[in-house]
Parts: C-alpha cells; sequence; structure tokens
C-alpha cells in the first residue's frame, strides 16, 4: 500500500520534496544533451508530437500563453511563431539557461524566461489565456496541485493543454515498447549523455504516471470542463486538454 505522504520517484516512493530534490538533479545532469536525447530515443517523433500539440493549442497572436517546464524553449518557439506571448516557467535553471542560449542563436526575442514551481506558482490569477506542459507534468511532486496551479493562473475561457507519456494498447508494441525503454534509453543515455541513471528515472516515471483515462479525471477534479485526451501510436503519447469555464 503507498503511503499517502510520499510521491513516486521513479519505482521508489519518496518525500515530496526529495523528489523536487532528485528531479532537479535529473534535469541539471540532462539539460544540455536534453534535446539531442529526445531525437535520439523518439527517433525524431517528439519533434511531430509537439507540432502536432501547437496545433491543438491554436495560439493566436496577442494572447498571453504560459508554458510549464518548457526550459529549452521546445514548444515556445513554436508558439511564439504565432506571434503569441510566450512566458516559460521551468523550475530548473539549467534548463532555462539551455532554452536562453537556443533563443539567442535563432534570434528569437520576446519570450520571457522565469523560474517557476509547477506546484507553486508567482503569478496573479487569470493571467494567462493559454497554459502548456509538454512533457513534464509526470515529473512534479503533487500533479493535483499543478493542476489547481493551472486552473488559478488562466482566465475564464482559458484553455489548458498537456502533452504526456501514457499507456499504449496496441497488442504488441506496448511489449515491444517496454523493451526498449527499459534496456535501450538507458543505454543511449550513457552513450549520448554520458548518463544511464537519469533516462532510467524518465522511463521508469512514465510507467509511474496515472493511465490516460485516471489523468483525464484528474484534470476535471481540478475544475477543467470539456475535457479530452487524444492518444497518439495508441497511446504512447496523449494530448490532455480542458477549458476553464
Amino acid at each position: 500500500m503507498t503511503d499517502p505522504d510520499t510521491v513516486s520517484f521513479g519505482y521508489e516512493d519518496v518525500a515530496p520534496e526529495e523528489k523536487k530534490r532528485r528531479v532537479g538533479a535529473v534535469f541539471s545532469n540532462v539539460a544540455r544533451n536534453y534535446d539531442r536525447m529526445n531525437d535520439a530515443m523518439s527517433g525524431g517523433l517528439h519533434r511531430l508530437w509537439k507540432d502536432r500539440f501547437v496545433r491543438r493549442v491554436k495560439p493566436r497572436s496577442g494572447e498571453q500563453i504560459l508554458d510549464m517546464a518548457g526550459g529549452t524553449g521546445d514548444i515556445a518557439f513554436r508558439l511564439a511563431a504565432s506571434g503569441a506571448e510566450v512566458t516559460v516557467g521551468d523550475i530548473n535553471q539549467d534548463m532555462l539557461d539551455v532554452g536562453l542560449e537556443r533563443a539567442a542563436r535563432r534570434g528569437i526575442d520576446g519570450i520571457v524566461w522565469s523560474r517557476q514551481d509547477a506546484e507553486a506558482l508567482t503569478f496573479p490569477g487569470a493571467s494567462f489565456d493559454a497554459y502548456t506542459i509538454a512533457f513534464g507534468i509526470r515529473n512534479v511532486s503533487r500533479i493535483d496541485a499543478a493542476l489547481a496551479e493551472a486552473h488559478r493562473a488562466l482566465r475564464y475561457g482559458g484553455r489548458f493543454f498537456c502533452l504526456e507519456f501514457s499507456t499504449t494498447d496496441w497488442p504488441g508494441f506496448r511489449e515491444v515498447y517496454d523493451l526498449y525503454s527499459h534496456h535501450v534509453v538507458p543505454r543511449l543515455g550513457q552513450a549520448i549523455a554520458g548518463d544511464a541513471d537519469s533516462y532510467r528515472y524518465l522511463v521508469e516515471s512514465i510507467r509511474r504516471f496515472p493511465p490516460m483515462r485516471e489523468f483525464e479525471a484528474m484534470i476535471r477534479a481540478a475544475g477543467f470542463a470539456r475535457t479530452r485526451a487524444e492518444p497518439i501510436l495508441g497511446g504512447l503519447v496523449a494530448i490532455h486538454s480542458g477549458w476553464k469555464a
């Protein structure tokens, strides 16, 4: 039986503050190689998933969007191309530093980079028209607290979009992916980033994340209406959405 005072860190159950500390160390370790590893692990598919995700968000010129856990800028750059005013929030300064450097190299101005804890945002309520988070919510200590903060930060009529790994239900594919993720991904992490343990955690964190429908129910419980879960590759990845009514 899981202790209600603990949260998952991979396959371990730890105190929330301990998870926050350990996740911080993971992302500080992988920050410089994060995007290279995403390409290697997904065969470049993560780029297509992110393109699809931003199309679902439908960013518009002039609107305020908060992209949480978006330190390296992958989602923010796509959102900003529409003319939206984007704020990137990330708890990890090393990830933000990588994003700032990437933006400078690309000549992208106007994005706000802010160190933020998803569970305790410093922004006033009703500050944003949209809230996005891609491959980040499974790393927070208290998912329900992060969802509540997302709801608070949005204006009425604002939209919440989350891109996250889930559990595929395609026969045979799940077993193949399990073998790949547990045995190949840590080796890729060692070869590319010199860090197998961080990538072992990232794989384990996917396994401990709630299934699609359970996570959708959590989004509704946070106060969002018109919730939806859109599976990709049979649910290997899912786009979750909801509106603040």
